[in-house]
């Protein structure tokens, strides 16, 4: 089965009988117009819609959408390593629902939990693993970044520390979906310019990016949308500056 096949036939048996007009037009534009004219992998598709989900707190779509995404690329630690590093980006009290709905769809599929651990630190080495990949990411000027406050201290050992040295996930899906967490709240803007500029630096392009925002624009909308592809422009032109 295809994205394509797996979602239109979740959507239409949720609409097809008190909605069919409005779910045929869903369907085409959700499923096949947008999924044919974005052109990215089945899995980075699928782990950003997730991580886009997560950000809008859409509980119902993403109980709709996560098992779409197991059956098209998308491992059980992949969606478990979105799940855990959207804490840091959306508090614990807007993602904390999610590990319910996650847990009651991977033991449905017969997942054994818990999963194999992913965690590469201790609570003794965290800080200094956070501070290094924060440096690997964001560059040497991150260099004592913990020194300069007490968020600033928890951003390296528990965001940078705690999740993004974890496996399952490589750096560049770390910052993608990181992205997309971010894009979806909406007012964050300062944050998803670092954000996308970091992505850019790691490989994720601007036309990349771009069309991680496309292949999401059905799920959030237009406003979020333009707002995120007006970032990109300006993180490319920070980052490479004016063609």
């Amino acid at each position: 089965m295809s994205i394509k096949d797996d979602a239109q036939r979740v959507h239409a048996n949720l609409l097809k009988t008190t909605d069919p007009d409005i779910i045929e037009r869903i369907n085409h534009f959700t499923f096949d117009e947008v999924q044919n004219e974005v052109d990215l992998s089945d899995r980075v598709k699928m782990l950003s819609t997730l991580a886009y989900l997560l950000g809008m707190q859409a509980n119902a779509e993403y109980k709709v959408m996560l098992p779409v995404a197991l059956d098209n690329d998308v491992t059980p630690i992949e969606a478990k390593e979105v799940l855990y590093q959207a804490i840091d980006y959306l508090g614990l009290g807007r993602v904390f629902p999610f590990f319910k709905i996650t847990n009651e769809i991977l033991t449905a599929r017969g997942v054994k939990l818990p999963l194999k651990s992913q965690s590469t630190t201790t609570m003794k080495d965290r800080l200094e693993k956070g501070e290094e990949t924060q440096i690997r990411l964001f560059g040497k000027q991150m260099k004592d970044f913990a020194k300069k406050g007490t968020i600033n201290k928890w951003l390296v050992d528990n965001c940078f520390g705690d999740y993004y040295t974890r496996t399952g996930l490589d750096d560049r899906d770390r910052e993608m979906i990181t992205f997309c967490y971010i894009a979806a709240q909406g007012g964050c803007e300062p944050q998803l310019m670092a954000h996308a500029q970091a992505n850019i630096k790691l490989g994720n392009d601007k036309e990349f990016l771009t069309k991680v925002v496309e292949q999401n624009v059905p799920f959030i909308g237009y406003p979020r949308s333009l707002n995120a592809i007006t970032v990109i422009n300006q993180a490319d032109e920070a980052v490479n500056g004016k063609k």
